[in-house]
């Protein structure tokens, strides 16, 4: 088939309409237009805004839309026949929504005709009986021919076959139709011929034409002069629309005026669509036209029905019945919902569009005008738009946790009568908007664990609720990130994600973390999630997990305390007092103090809650000179929980009375240098004492007279006696550290020296000392030197090796941070030592003690580096107990900062070069009772990246009379070894006067006895901390050839003055007058 394909685009001027027309029978694909581009729509967005054809009433689709080029194309096969049937114009209305925005055009599709039908006649065969008699020119009827085309399409004209009797005459009727009448040319001869059959041919005007034929067939008969005559031409009636059936819808009537059977009419329709013949029927006899079917006004406004009346010979005419259907108001108006949304979001605005309503009547006039409105109270409206159509609008702000449903029910009255009304129902659903964050039944929580908990273990739970939908409403619990004292809150608790529950992930300790705060995240799944938070306060319980811990005596490294009693000590005296602190709190730390064992129980009290001991009763005579003393010290929890110490007190009122505490340990670094300082006295005096015998030898030998025996003075040296230190160690004391300041020359002949000077702050008072046992001297000789690793710089170890009568000391310099095991030198090869001897002989190396409280800190530190720490306790109990620390004053303030609960004293800022070499810091310790209890101590930092700039501390305080014995064995080495060295320089000056070899010289040795140096005894009272420490200031020199000397001063605060140090007995002095022959080497060199 080929089609002509028009398309036609018309501009409505009143609504922006668009009309397309394109002939039928076009393929299903073919394109109608491009609505998009004509209607000035985003192409590119069509499918985003869901772009869809309604149909509406039609019953078929008939065009889709291409959502990516905007073109309309067939959807299926359209017969306009079919559709419109004979109507002049076949126009199709529909609309093309757009749902997102909405929004809606109304476009026409105007179906044009084609040439795809034949005419049709209503039989196959047309019978006439025509009398023979029949005059010529008389006119015969003819059935017409049917084409369901319009226009050119349809019957144009008739053709008959050609013969000699009849012609056609060719005629047109009102309604423009074509039909055909025969017409005698040529009288009949029955006798002759007595049928005659003829081709009638019907033929459209289509190119090509199309025709249809059917059989003319005439029976000649004998004469029947006149045809049956209708008494009007034209019949016209109404008929309401839904009369009844077998209404009488008009009779017609027609008249013979022959006779007999001649005269006899029948009647019957012309040509009928099938659907009018199921409408209406003829009575054939009386011509009375009947309703056998309903009609419609909305379906056909005019019908019209042609009719037939033939008589009994075949004689027949025509006339039509055109029947006017009257309009009733029989429709009620439809609501048509063109696009409505399901869902609605709640957060839509007021004014937004939820759907376009389409109300039709199919009645005229008056009773298809219709009204359109809402009954119930619902926040939304309709607002009239185009003609018919109506936009459903929100009118207020919507709450899907209020009200998640609406039943929306639509009105539409016409304005007939009575008037007729339909109802639709739109059912609308407010969709979730993530617009509720989660929220805690509480505003906060409080959680109690006991202490040493399980991990895992639940502690409390959380929970938020979400009034919002599905997802948006699901919560999810979790914890915020943070720091619950230095460490991350999720190495302490985890959630549970879906029930809130918190379980602990580690075991409690209420001694190290009493309480903590964590927030607690409650999220929904909204895009965006919305969230809030929850403090969640986290307390430990405190259990009876801790025993007591005595910080006096100390119980670390040693067992026992020494105390000196004096025989004079009254009763009630105070011998000493035993400190104690529980990690535990409340009862659980209410300390007592017992005296389980003791060697004379009537003589010493301990306070039950002081823990001070106390003489009972005067000390007499009989009283042993060591009393021994378990303390035991319980708390107050359950089950209770004790820590013992022993004491061990000497009674005595003259300390060389003391007996020998064999047993009793002894500090291991009490005073190396003194030992030195007398090894070389006695070396150098064992050495001189040696050279005068030999010259003395060699004079006897020779019967000369010994002149240079009676210049030297022999002195008994004085018995060794090491002083005693008592140290105090454990938890919440300072241990003594080692700082050295040391100045170093090298390579002058004559009066280089080197110097060292130690400062610890923290001396003891020169008349509380303790007795320290010998064996802590002999534990300390395994110590390694690493001893120190934890000071922020590296000291430097000074070995002093006294060769022959001068003092040859090694000096090592190395940079810091080297590796642990880097070479700094080979020691004893420069000394001259036996490397197979040195194990066997215990070699070591010694470093100095000191208890100046003085820290190194290197120019090289970065912020937070540590530098130092200060530990402090308190003998109270709870908070009372809780300190915290402050520097209350500095040289720099911006420089260090001290851990408020630590204590730990570390850099705020990298260190400059502008900053003052010293620093001076006053810390105060307080605690946290009412009113407020304070300590105070002082540290003085000095800031160096090389020990030999250090300056000199000379606005720090020294002790002028710590350590006599050391500067008395200082004065006795020198004079010893200036008397040597000048007895020598005079033996030489002689013999060479006399021009002889002096090898007496060499050979001799005079010993210059020390003189008796009384150590010096420092005591400990109060909470047991040091008093006193030892530090040394030695000067020593190397590569001098002959006036080197080594000098060593000691400082130490609070040493006794010479009125107050004990005598020694002259026995002592007896017993060390056979030691000349004791010889304490410090290097294999040959002296």
């Amino acid at each position: 088939m080929v089609g002509i394909f028009f398309v036609v685009l018309m501009a409505h001027t009143a609504y922006g309409d668009v009309s397309y027309s394109f002939p039928e029978e076009m393929k299903t694909g073919s394109v109608i237009g491009n609505i998009a581009k004509d209607l000035g729509l985003d192409m590119d967005t069509l499918s985003s805004r869901e772009a869809r054809i309604d149909i509406g009433d039609n019953r078929q689709r008939f065009c889709h839309i291409n959502l990516n080029t905007g073109e309309l194309t067939v959807a299926e096969r359209i017969d306009r026949e079919e559709i419109c049937g004979k109507k002049a114009s076949c126009v199709i209305k529909m609309e093309l929504v757009l749902e997102i925005p909405l929004e809606l055009h109304r476009f026409v599709l105007n179906i044009q005709d084609i040439n795809d039908n034949s005419p049709q006649f209503k039989q196959s065969l047309i019978k006439f009986e025509i009398r023979e008699s029949a005059e010529k020119g008389s006119r015969y009827l003819l059935d017409e021919a049917y084409d369901a085309d319009i226009g050119m399409n349809s019957v144009q004209s008739y053709v008959i076959q050609e013969n000699e009797h009849f012609l056609l005459s060719v005629l047109t009727r009102a309604n423009g139709r074509k039909y055909g009448e025969l017409v005698l040319n040529k009288e009949l001869d029955r006798e002759q011929q007595k049928e005659v059959t003829l081709i009638l041919t019907a033929v459209d005007g289509g190119t090509p034409p199309r025709s249809g034929t059917v059989a003319v067939h005439v029976t000649v008969l004998d004469a029947n002069d006149n045809a049956p005559v209708f008494s009007q031409a034209v019949y016209k009636v109404s008929l309401p629309e839904n009369s009844p059936v077998d209404t009488v819808v008009v009779t017609v009537s027609a008249t013979d005026a022959d006779e007999g059977q001649n005269g006899e009419v029948t009647y019957e329709f012309g040509h009928l669509s099938e659907r009018l013949m199921d409408t209406f029927s003829l009575d054939s006899m009386s011509g009375e036209i009947k309703l056998t079917g309903l009609i419609d006004y909305e379906d056909e406004s005019s019908i019209e029905l042609p009719i037939q009346a033939k008589d009994g010979q075949g004689l027949g005419s025509h006339c039509s019945v055109i029947i006017d259907v009257t309009d009733v108001n029989d429709n009620a108006p439809r609501i048509i919902s063109k696009s409505i949304k399901i869902s609605i979001p709640e957060n839509a605005l007021p004014g937004t569009e939820v759907g376009i309503i389409n109300v039709q009547d199919r009645d005229s006039a008056n009773n298809g005008q219709v009204r359109c409105f809402i009954q119930q109270n619902v926040p939304f409206k309709l607002v009239p738009s185009i003609k018919n159509y109506y936009s459903l609008v929100t009118t207020g702000e919507l709450d899907r946790e209020l009200l998640a449903d609406y039943n929306i029910t639509i009105t539409a009255t016409d304005e007939g009568s009575p008037p007729l009304s339909s109802t639709k129902n739109i059912h609308l659903t407010v969709a979730d908007v993530n617009d509720n964050p989660p929220v805690f039944q509480e505003q906060n929580y409080r959680a109690h664990v006991q202490e040493n908990n399980k991990p895992g273990s639940s502690i409390c739970s959380v929970s938020a609720t979400d009034p919002d939908w599905r997802q948006n409403g699901t919560v999810v619990y979790s914890l915020l990130s943070s720091d619950v004292g230095g460490a991350p809150v999720s190495s302490f608790l985890s959630i549970n994600g879906d029930t809130g529950v918190i379980h602990a992930v580690r075991s409690f300790d209420y001694e190290q973390l009493k309480s903590f705060k964590v927030l607690v995240l409650a999220r929904d799944n909204g895009s965006p999630p919305l969230s809030s938070n929850v403090t969640v306060n986290v307390f430990i319980t405190d259990e009876n997990d801790n025993s007591p811990q005595i910080l006096y005596p100390s119980l670390e490294g040693n067992s026992f305390m020494t105390e000196m009693v004096p025989k004079v000590a009254q009763a009630r005296s105070l011998v000493s007092k035993v400190i104690a602190v529980d990690a535990d709190s409340g009862q659980n730390a209410w300390l007592s103090y017992h005296i389980i064992k003791a060697t004379d129980p009537g003589l010493f009290t301990i306070g039950v809650h002081s823990g001070e001991i106390r003489t009972q009763r005067d000390i007499s005579e009989s009283d042993s000179m060591k009393q021994n003393l378990i303390v035991s010290v319980r708390d107050n929890g359950q089950p209770s929980l004790s820590a013992t110490c022993a004491l061990y007190l000497l009674v005595s009122d003259n300390l060389a009375e003391v007996p020998e505490l064999k047993d009793m340990s002894r500090d291991e670094s009490s005073s190396k240098l003194t030992f030195y300082l007398i090894t070389a006295l006695v070396s150098i005096s064992t050495f001189f004492l040696t050279f005068i015998i030999i010259i003395l030898a060699v004079k006897f030998c020779r019967r000369r007279k010994p002149r240079l025996l009676f210049d030297g003075a022999v002195a008994i040296p004085s018995a060794y006696l090491p002083p005693n230190y008592a140290e105090v160690e454990g938890a919440g004391t300072l241990r003594s550290t080692y700082n050295y300041d040391a100045y170093l020359t090298t390579g002058s002949r004559t009066s280089d020296f080197k110097f060292v000077r130690s400062y610890n702050e923290g001396t003891l008072t020169a008349d509380l000392t303790l007795k320290k046992p010998q064996s802590a001297v002999d534990d300390l000789e395994g110590l390694d030197a690493e001893m120190n690793d934890s000071f922020q710089m590296f000291a430097f170890l000074f070995f002093v090796l006294m060769a022959q009568t001068a003092y040859g000391d090694m000096s090592y310099s190395f940079p810091e941070e080297m590796k642990r095991g880097s070479v700094i030198g080979n020691i004893a090869k420069d000394l001259v030592l036996d490397v197979n001897r040195l194990s066997s002989r215990k070699a070591r190396i010694d470093t100095e003690g000191s208890s100046f409280m003085t820290e190194m800190v290197p120019k090289a530190a970065q912020a937070r580096s540590l530098v130092s720490k200060v530990i402090a306790v308190d003998a109270d109990s709870g908070q009372n107990a809780w300190l915290s620390y402050h520097i209350i004053k500095a040289t720099d303030p911006g420089l260090f900062t001290i851990g408020v609960h630590s204590g730990e004293i570390r850099t705020q800022r990298d260190i400059s070069g502008s900053d003052s070499m010293k620093q001076n810091l006053i810390v105060s310790v307080r605690d946290n009772g009412q009113p407020s209890l304070s300590a105070t101590c002082a540290l003085y930092l000095l800031i160096s990246d090389n020990l030999a700039e250090v300056p000199e501390l000379k606005d720090m305080s020294r002790d002028e009379s710590s350590s006599k014995l050391t500067f008395y064995l200082i004065i006795a080495l020198v004079s010893v070894s200036t008397f040597f060295l000048t007895f020598i320089i005079i033996i030489l000056a002689v013999r060479f006067c006399r021009r002889r070899k002096p090898r007496l010289l060499f050979d001799g040795a005079v010993a210059i006895p020390s003189a008796y140096l009384p150590p010096n005894y420092a005591e400990v009272e109060g909470a047991g901390t040091l008093r006193s420490t030892y530090n040394y200031d030695a000067y020593l020199t190397t590569g001098s050839r002959t006036s080197d000397f080594k000098f060593v001063r000691s400082y130490n605060e609070g040493t006794l003055t010479a009125d107050l140090t004990l005598k020694k007995p002259q026995s002592a002095v007896d017993d060390l007058e056979g030691l000349d022959g004791v010889n304490i080497p410090f290097s294999e060199s040959p002296l």
